[in-house]
């Protein structure tokens, strides 16, 4: 059995993937590290600009955890469909999405993926099979476990992934859908974002014994990935878990041990008693894109001069999506009760 997750170190077994970066085009791991820039670069600017009270409200930042978002989604084909939790801007960049209309949305502008409606909280970009996410800790899971068996019944061989994170483990929802699935083998895969702590509560006082082993109450495997900061061992699990999805052998779990790098969100001061700077000192040492960018210069995939070059790119695209935001309108009042139900409902005009 794994080792409980604790605050006083870090126990990583490094499981990297089986097929290796040789079995990966130099394109695509190049573009692991671009969308992994690319969650990091957006959210440090929405964190800049919450605070500077040009978006509303507050935000959660995926900063520290890119290797498991972009790891999963790449695992993922482009029809294939994808629900987050309450910390996912990054999730739908993962899957491709363009930065400007994401940004817009943040800031309430009508030329967000919901028309300025959803804000940070509730994003979801249909385009790439994004299928939104909630504050409501695990609500999406049954959302995504819903698009699982449409895709079962339509035949059309999509595959479901369910972010969750480690305070949504414990929640009913989450036995519900995995018995659904595990019952119907409904293709799909529920992603439990360990990054050790629900809000400021410590996982391992919460939560007993290892989440991932929990898959064999419900006749699935489970998988633990020790090493949440390598965006290859992450992608390795996950796609074996959708390629059983695909086969029709049903769902998996998969348990991805992350952590996060800004406090909960943005602008909330819980103080520093619930976690240790030497932790979090650790944790920051092994910054997943900093990690992947060695590696690919290790292993010869890409010169020093082009990892600039592309961080440089990603820095443009991030400024080009304020700057589309900046001159985008806000939503006109008269649309305030339009998109709430389904147009026209029956015989009302």
């Amino acid at each position: 059995m794994a080792a409980p997750i604790g605050r006083i170190s870090i126990q990583i077994r490094n499981i990297y993937s089986k097929r290796g970066m040789m079995d990966l085009s130099p394109t695509t791991q190049l573009e692991m590290q671009r969308r992994m820039l690319r969650i990091r670069r957006f959210d440090e600017r929405a964190s800049r600009m919450v605070k500077r009270g040009q978006i509303p409200g507050t935000v959660h930042t995926s900063i520290g955890q890119e290797a498991q978002v972009v790891g999963a989604c790449m695992a993922l084909g482009d029809g294939d469909y994808m629900s987050g939790n309450h910390r996912s801007h990054g999730h739908p960049i993962g899957k491709g999405s363009p930065l400007g209309p994401l940004m817009a949305e943040l800031v309430g502008k009508a030329t967000g993926v919901c028309q300025g409606k959803g804000g940070s909280l509730h994003l979801a970009d249909f385009a790439v099979g994004s299928l939104g996410e909630s504050g409501i800790v695990g609500s999406s899971i049954p959302i995504a476990t819903g698009a699982a068996l449409s895709s079962k019944v339509l035949g059309n061989g999509k595959v479901s992934l369910a972010f969750f994170g480690d305070g949504a483990a414990n929640q009913g929802c989450l036995y519900e859908a995995m018995n659904l699935a595990g019952v119907w083998k409904l293709p799909v895969v529920f992603l439990c974002e360990n990054n050790q702590y629900a809000l400021s509560t410590p996982a391992h006082t919460v939560t007993s014994g290892v989440i991932a082993e929990r898959a064999a109450g419900f006749g699935m495997p489970g998988v633990r990935v020790e090493d949440g900061q390598d965006v290859l061992a992450v992608h390795e699990a996950v796609v074996e878990a959708v390629e059983r999805a695909r086969r029709g052998e049903g769902p998996s779990l998969v348990e991805v041990v992350t952590y996060r790098f800004n406090e909960h969100s943005e602008g909330l001061r819980l103080g520093t008693d619930y976690r240790d700077a030497s932790e979090k000192a650790a944790w920051v040492e092994r910054d997943p894109i900093v990690l992947f960018r060695q590696r690919l210069e290790r292993e010869g995939v890409a010169s020093a001069e082009e990892l600039d070059a592309l961080e440089a790119e990603v820095m443009a695209e991030v400024d080009e999506a304020v700057r589309f935001t900046d001159e985008s309108p806000y939503p006109d009042p008269s649309v305030a009760f339009k998109d709430l139900y389904t147009e026209p409902i029956g015989a009302i005009a």
